[in-house]
């Protein structure tokens, strides 16, 4: 990343280096880091600690992972300032405040140091109100609509449909296979993964006197924001009116459902398969685990964090973190779960006392 050098020409001499062999020195000083060990060592790929290779470089983050330290055979290994070890460790060590985001960045330089696609496929299908950017990439079968803006240096795959008046910012990529209905508007620097459809209409119906579903129109639209990264396969319903809002440096998952007016506050992140209702407002810096339902209406507020599988439906104030169905504070629902398990002991308990008393009668 460039913020790692003084100029982007260090950049890239490192990455020309990244491709063949480099020093642990090298590395420590692109991710701040102390060596214990050999600063001369040569690292030539990245592996996972309990796969590690001579020329390899690793990183312990997780403590269950702690006991590979011991016998992998990576050459250098990226860990945590606080860690302590109790054997004899052959690697190398770089000591950093997170071993983890210090791995991420260097796996950032090496992703950005790969050529990048750059070309219009003759294969493409674009309109000719269409605006195109410089250095843009459009693959074989995208269709881009009718006064559809794609800004520089975006990259669209393989068979992506971007519809009438769409407007994608600048450095976005969307992969094989992403549907961008009409009027939505996508920010600068986002990710878009592969099968994800944004701007379907929202399940908006109103039940007629026989009974029958008629269909409300979905006139809206969907607002995604700057660093924004969306999974494989999920799903932002255009709103009935107005807009449905993913703000900027949101992380949505595989297989997420965002239905139609909802906002989703800035920071956020949402892991694989979770659902929220329509018009839902999510704040800031919220963490929801997988598979966690959230029912229409709500509010949710800054800096709470959802358990897995949980299903929330009501309101949540800032700084919680909730559990269960339906969803309660963490705490007590961890004290349910427990009584919940002494659940058989007590009912044979009463029975017990039902018979003790019968006999007593």
């Amino acid at each position: 990343m460039l913020y790692f050098y003084s100029s982007f020409k260090k950049h890239f001499i490192f990455a020309e280096k990244f491709l063949m062999t480099f020093t642990v020195s090298q590395i420590a000083e692109i991710i701040s880091g102390s060596i214990e060990g050999n600063p001369n060592a040569t690292i030539h790929t990245i592996c996972k600690i309990e796969e590690g290779i001579a020329g390899g470089l690793s990183f312990l983050a997780n403590p269950k992972y702690k006991d590979f330290i011991y016998e992998t055979k990576a050459t250098a290994v990226i860990v945590n300032k606080d860690f302590v070890y109790d054997k004899q460790i052959q690697a190398t060590l770089i000591r950093t405040e997170n071993s983890y985001l210090a791995l991420a960045k260097l796996l950032d330089v090496y992703q950005k140091m790969k050529p990048k696609r750059s070309g219009i496929s003759a294969q493409a299908s674009i309109a000719e109100t269409a605006i195109i950017g410089k250095n843009v990439y459009i693959g074989a079968f995208v269709c881009i609509g009718e006064f559809a803006e794609i800004a520089d240096d975006v990259l669209l795959y393989p068979h992506v449909y971007v519809g009438d008046n769409v407007k994608i910012g600048n450095n976005t990529i969307l992969y094989s296979g992403v549907k961008v209905y009409e009027d939505c508007e996508i920010g600068n620097h986002t990710i878009i993964h592969s099968g994800a459809v944004i701007g379907a209409d929202g399940f908006g119906f109103a039940q007629q006197e026989d009974g029958d579903h008629f269909k409300v129109p979905q006139v809206g639209n969907v607002v995604i924001g700057n660093h924004v990264e969306i999974g494989a396969n999920t799903c932002i319903d255009r709103a009935t009116m107005g807009s449905t809002k993913i703000h900027d440096h949101v992380k949505l998952d595989n297989l997420i459902q965002v239905a139609h007016n909802c906002e989703i506050g800035e920071g956020t992140a949402f892991a694989a398969q979770c659902g929220i209702s329509g018009s839902t407002k999510i704040g800031k810096r919220v963490i929801l685990a997988g598979q966690v339902g959230v029912t229409g209406h709500l509010k949710i507020g800054d800096n709470v964090i959802v358990g897995a599988q949980s299903g929330v439906t009501h309101n949540i104030p800032d700084n919680v973190t909730v559990l269960g169905r339906p969803a309660i504070s963490a705490l007590e629902e961890k004290k349910l779960i427990i009584y919940r398990k002494k659940l058989p002991e007590l009912f044979h308990q009463i029975n017990v006392l039902e018979k003790q008393m019968k006999k007593s009668e």
